[in-house]
């Protein structure tokens, strides 16, 4: 089974950086997409980043030019740096793995607190 390991939450104020990771526990033989999605007290699941096999990244409009998603080394692996951190970038994190006809894999989630 397919397991999907985050490390790299934390509480860190505004302005600050934080650097997500997540790595799958097995390799995997055809990954469309990883990436990670956020959800914050009250409000829906929202796509934070995402890369495709082909390398394409699509970023939420509030984290552009602040967030970069990128490949950590191994296909199976993704890192988010997330920089100029805002209040309201404060949720929980979810990384996921889209393998297509196997399905889409979730991360357990991490906290992100970030205070003003």
């Amino acid at each position: 089974q397919v397991q999907l390991m985050e490390s790299g939450g934390g509480l860190v104020q505004a302005g600050g950086s934080l650097r997500l990771s997540c790595a799958a526990s097995v390799s995997i033989f055809s990954i469309r997409a990883m990436g990670w999605y956020r959800q914050a007290p009250g409000q829906q699941q929202e796509l934070v980043a995402r890369i495709v096999t082909i390398g394409t990244t699509d970023y939420a409009d509030s984290v552009k030019d602040r967030f970069t998603i990128s490949k950590d080394g191994a296909e199976n692996a993704v890192n988010l740096q997330m920089n100029m951190l805002k209040p309201e970038d404060t949720a929980v994190y979810y990384c996921y793995l889209d393998a297509g006809r196997p399905g889409v894999y979730w991360g357990q989630g991490t906290q992100v607190t970030v205070s003003s």
